[in-house]
């Protein structure tokens, strides 16, 4: 079993691939929240070795759904439940990559070109997402769903979804949720405070906050900055 410490550092670790590779194809908290499952938290050693953290496989058609799977595969045993009750021992081939980038890539771009999983795509609910990945053919196990949602619940991963990228002029809630963070990191946002208004005084906000924590200093609010504010703070 995985320690806090170590599900917490496999947290920091896949987040902002998540948030980085999602596009916009699906959330990036069912995403993280796959990770940790197949992975068991990244303690899982086959799998870490192989960045195979999502337990794809290998497939009968061998199907290439971007570039970001180079035909590197490991055999394992693993169980399915095929009847909804009974659990079977397989032997099968799972997709090996060159990095978890990699593999987070595959995991959307499958997402996005696979037509079974076509519910799951732009779809803001966490459990209507994995509802549809799951109905799509991702896992047999009858309680996938249940057991997705309470990883994303525990570790409060919908923080996650948010990750628009904001810079001064941009407007509107998530401005105002930046701005609240800033806030209760003890970085001043002007005597108007939160007000969904990207102006000068939060710019300096923003950019002492980068400043602080070895950011890349800009102004702009992307998901490297959104990541870290929203694990310290949120």
């Amino acid at each position: 079993m995985a320690t806090q410490a170590q599900v917490k550092a496999f947290i920091e670790k896949i987040a902002p691939i998540a948030q980085a590779k999602s596009k916009g194809r699906a959330l990036p908290s069912v995403c993280i929240a796959q990770a940790c499952c197949e992975s068991a938290y990244g303690t899982s050693p086959k799998m870490i070795r192989a960045n195979a953290v999502f337990g794809i496989k290998v497939g009968k058609s061998k199907a290439h759904f971007g570039v970001a799977w180079h035909d590197k595969a490991y055999s394992t045993r693993t169980k399915e439940c095929y009847d909804g009750k009974t659990y079977t021992n397989i032997t099968d081939l799972f997709r090996a990559y060159d990095s978890i980038e990699d593999a987070v890539e595959d995991y959307f771009d499958m997402l996005a070109t696979c037509k079974r999983y076509k519910a799951c795509i732009s779809e803001r609910d966490p459990r209507k997402c994995i509802t549809a990945i799951k109905n799509g053919g991702y896992a047999t196990a009858p309680d996938y769903v249940t057991t997705i949602m309470s990883i994303i619940n525990r570790y409060n991963l919908t923080k996650y979804d948010r990750m628009s990228t904001l810079r001064k002029g941009s407007r509107g809630t998530e401005v105002k949720e930046l701005q609240r963070l800033l806030i209760k990191a003890g970085y001043s946002c002007g005597k108007y405070g939160a007000d969904g208004k990207f102006g000068e005084s939060t710019l300096e906000a923003v950019m002492a906050y980068q400043a602080d924590h070895n950011l890349q200093v800009d102004g702009v609010v992307g998901s490297k900055t959104w990541n870290i504010l929203l694990t310290n703070f949120a």
